[in-house]
């Protein structure tokens, strides 16, 4: 016997089915041979025109109060004529066009005319798809929606229950197209991409501390708007969000054992998971990250042409354990790099690297397959996102110095160029400053080396001058030593002649003597 909760689970993604050809194929895979799962699940699925009335038949589905069979919480509403459409009122509300359709609902753009006007969009159950499992899906997300307030999520505005018994609720009209859609139409650049998609983080964080999980996180429900000019995100229909501390409504709708919520390639392995384990706010988490997968490589990491070729079953083991291949690799190997490339407004060698490192960090922490090792929380994630942007180190990242040097280099590069050239300027000046201190040295060491040649010069003239002078002076003694000699030989001929003159006095006087003597001698 299986599980009723895999009979819910197969059921519910059978509904969703367009054709017959479809869910059979469906349920080939789903069921897997099992004859007895597929028998009852194709037992409800005959019983959705027929069985009775989910609104005169309440029942339970909370983990506090006590369960019902899957079959009975598949039972839908008895036929009503369904009379709502563009044209028709419902409450205040006249309903102007079909704008969306969900998995659950249609929304319709409507006008409220009291107590105020304005236009708004209004979300009502999906003609055969109105079980009380859904209708439970349905007041959660209702419930869920009013309690958040947040720029970023769509506000809720009323709710009620339409003429034929349906519920409905009424939020602000987005009008706006999916992120994916609006980056690539815009050409937005990948710094661009990551502004846009923090906001939807924060919401997502909002959404978390109100209790609430998404738990179906894609592009179509994140529509992007324009507020003065500038694109602002919206998330989007919470229609299979879950309560995580609380209790929506009295039909808060309990995911049973078994069930899958959410849509494939933004499902994270937990959600694809057929056991107990459930979810948490790290699923949403999950979901962001092939959101921003998508929004740097164009892709998803199960790519669509995967999605259209494998089977259900073969999906959900993919989701569940295989490890998806990091952006820069998914860009580097497909043929539509060019392409992709030229909608971020950049070449595909640069995309590649931009990419590269960092940004494959952050989307793979995102990734993790164990929920353990990604991003604690959504602002966690946006953080890091910011982080990136703002060149700082990155949670992601690896924590070695090298890396933390490079990020600082790289997010004061600015402050850095101006310091750098400052200090090219600093340098190049006191280059200059030492240059002519050199030239002034070496000019001075130049007159130094000039004076003291002329010094040299002048005292190998003084040298020379004074052995000139000795020179002269030598003469002079010499020549005053042959005059001195000259005198003396003079004095001594002058001596000798007055010796002789003496002499020859003398003489005379002698012979003077002597003739007078005579003469005396004669007269005597």
């Amino acid at each position: 016997m299986s599980h009723p909760s895999s009979v819910e689970s197969i059921f519910s993604a059978a509904l969703q089915k367009d054709s017959a050809e479809e869910r059979a194929a469906f349920l080939n895979d789903a069921c897997a041979g099992n004859d007895d799962l597929r028998r009852q699940v194709e037992r409800l699925l005959n019983a959705v025109p027929k069985v009775g009335s989910f609104m005169e038949k309440p029942f339970a589905t909370t983990e506090d109060e006590p369960g019902v069979d899957p079959a009975r919480a598949a039972a839908t509403l008895p036929p009503r004529p369904i009379r709502e459409g563009p044209g028709t009122r419902i409450g205040p509300y006249k309903l102007l066009q079909q704008i969306g359709e969900g998995g659950m609902g249609a929304v319709y753009m409507a006008e409220q005319e009291q107590p105020i006007r304005r236009r708004v969009a209004l979300k009502i159950i999906k003609p055969g798809m109105d079980s009380a499992l859904v209708i439970a899906r349905f007041e959660a997300e209702r419930q869920a929606l009013a309690m958040m307030d947040y720029l970023n999520i769509a506000r809720v505005l009323d709710a009620g229950t339409t003429e034929t018994g349906r519920p409905y609720f009424v939020m602000e009209l987005v009008h706006g197209i999916p992120i994916t859609h609006y980056c690539d139409e815009n050409k937005l650049s990948l710094k661009e991409r990551l502004e846009l998609f923090v906001p939807v983080c924060r919401a997502m964080q909002h959404a978390h501390q109100k209790g609430i999980i998404h738990r179906d996180v894609k592009p179509s429900n994140v529509l992007v708007t324009l507020y003065d000019g500038k694109p602002v995100p919206k998330v989007i229909d919470f229609g299979v969000a879950k309560a995580i501390e609380q209790k929506l409504t009295e039909r808060t709708m309990f995911t049973q054992y078994g069930a899958i919520v959410g849509t494939l390639e933004y499902m994270a392995p937990e959600q694809a998971e057929m056991s107990g384990l459930g979810v948490d706010t790290r699923s949403d988490i999950y979901s962001l990250g092939v959101l921003l997968y998508e929004l740097l490589t164009g892709t998803t990491p199960v790519e669509q042409r995967k999605v259209r070729e494998l089977t259900f079953v073969q999906l959900l083991r993919m989701v569940q354990e295989d490890e998806p291949p990091k952006p820069s690799t998914r860009l580097s190997t497909t043929q539509q790099l060019a392409i992709i490339a030229a909608q971020r407004r950049t070449g595909p060698r640069e995309l590649a690297r931009l990419v590269r490192g960092e940004l494959d960090w952050i989307v793979m922490k995102a990734l993790e397959k164990d929920r353990t090792r990604r991003y604690e929380t959504a602002s966690g994630l946006a953080r890091d996102v910011e982080r990136y942007l703002h060149d700082d180190p990155v949670e992601a990242g690896p924590p070695s110095a090298r890396y933390r040097l490079w990020k600082f280099a790289r997010k004061y590069r600015r402050g850095l160029q101006v310091a750098g050239a400052f200090a090219f300027l600093l340098v190049a000046g006191a280059a200059v400053s030492a240059w002519e201190a050199v030239q002034t040295l070496w000019a001075e060491q130049a007159a130094v080396q000039e004076r003291d040649r002329a010094m040299a010069a002048e005292e190998a003239a003084c040298r020379e001058q004074q052995r000139a002078l000795a020179a002269e002076a030598g003469a002079i003694a010499a020549r005053g030593a042959e005059a001195a000699q000259r005198q003396k030989a003079e004095a001594a001929q002058r001596a000798e002649a007055n010796l002789r003159q003496q002499a020859q006095v003398a003489l005379y006087r002698s012979e003077n003597s002597l003739y007078l003597n005579r003469i005396a001698l004669a007269e005597r």
